[in-house]
This record gives structure tokens, sequence and C-alpha cells, in this order.
């Protein structure tokens, strides 16, 4: 599997110079600057994702909106990530993109990203100001932790869940979650 990161130049790229490279099924994303690239992600990473936005959107009140990796977040000139799923205001959402921080931000973890989600990702979304961050692992027992902002805008983590345990967050809208059962559909095969 490639790497997450690609940096082909010490400059940093634009957002300009992002949307103007190639269509290659891999996702794209800049951090300060910093290109990452990963591959696209496989059947469990999916099925976690896809589920966990169906049930928040079935959740989610009239005044935000669920939306679904491939879908930019692109706060400066030097900015744009895609998380696997985000909440976010509707008055905040343009057709092209979110231009400020989602409420949340959802990641899905793979063998080619969790590291640059746990700490690179993670520390943007901080800096971002994104009051709630979820890191979701598919493989072995599966696994949920729910970060939230705190008074000093650091994340602590406000709940965790492995397996069948269930969790249940109230930001940025009241919905419980099982790791697990976000991989229903893996288990049928």
């Amino acid at each position: 599997m490639a790497p997450v990161s690609e940096p082909a130049s010490t400059s940093a790229y634009t957002v300009a110079e992002l949307h103007a490279m190639p269509d290659d099924g891999r996702r794209r994303e800049l951090i300060d600057g910093m290109l990452f690239v990963s591959p696209a992600p496989g059947w469990p990473h999916q099925e976690m994702a896809l589920t966990l936005y169906t049930v928040l959107r079935a959740a989610c009140p009239p005044e935000l909106h669920v939306l679904a990796a491939p879908f930019a977040v692109t706060t400066s000139t030097v900015d744009e990530v895609q998380p696997d799923v985000i909440v976010c205001r509707y008055a905040d959402l343009t057709r092209a993109n979110l231009p400020v921080a989602p409420l949340l931000a959802v990641e899905v973890a793979s063998s080619s990203t969790r590291l640059h989600d746990r700490n690179t990702k993670k520390a943007h979304y901080e800096r971002l100001g994104v009051a709630s961050y979820w890191l979701l692992d598919p493989e072995g027992a599966a696994a949920l932790e729910v970060l939230e902002l705190d008074g000093s805008g650091r994340y602590v983590t406000v709940a965790e869940a492995v397996g069948d345990e269930v969790v249940e967050v109230t930001r940025p809208f009241a919905v419980a979650l099982s790791p697990a059962r976000l991989l229903d559909g893996l288990r049928r095969s």
C-alpha cells in the first residue's frame, strides 16, 4: 500500500495546485501546504464510514447536515482536508466545499492512515477548532474514540467503545453508537 504522505517538494502547495492534480482515485489533502496522499480505502473502512454516515443522517437535526468523503473542508489557500464523515451547519456550506471548521470530523483508520489520523489530522482539527473529532478503527474488535475540545482548545477523550460496547454522545447531537454494529454489512460476507 502506498504511504500516506508523498511530499514532492519543500515548498508549500496551494489548494489551486491541489485541484490541478490528476484524479487517480487517491485522496489528496493539504495541511499547512504539505501534500498528503492516501490510497483508495478498502471495504472495512468504507463499510464503517458509510454506515456511520447513515446513522448520523437519521439522527441529524434539520439545521445541521451530514456529508461523507469525498467532500472538501477548505479553510485556507494551503489547507484542504476530506474527513471521512463531517457534520456541519447548513448555513456554513457552499456548493463546492465547507470553508469553516465542521462541528464534527470523523476519520476511519486504515493501515496507511492510522498514524496520520491520530497525529497530523488530530492536530489540524484541533487548530481549526473542530469541536468533536471521532477516530474509528475497523480492525480487530473495532473501536471508537470520541474526542472533544476542552476549555483550553485541546482535545480530550470523552468516550471510548470497543466491539459491541455502546457510546452515547451528545455533540453535535445525541446518538448512540457501537463500533462493531458499524461493520454489520461486513459480517454478512
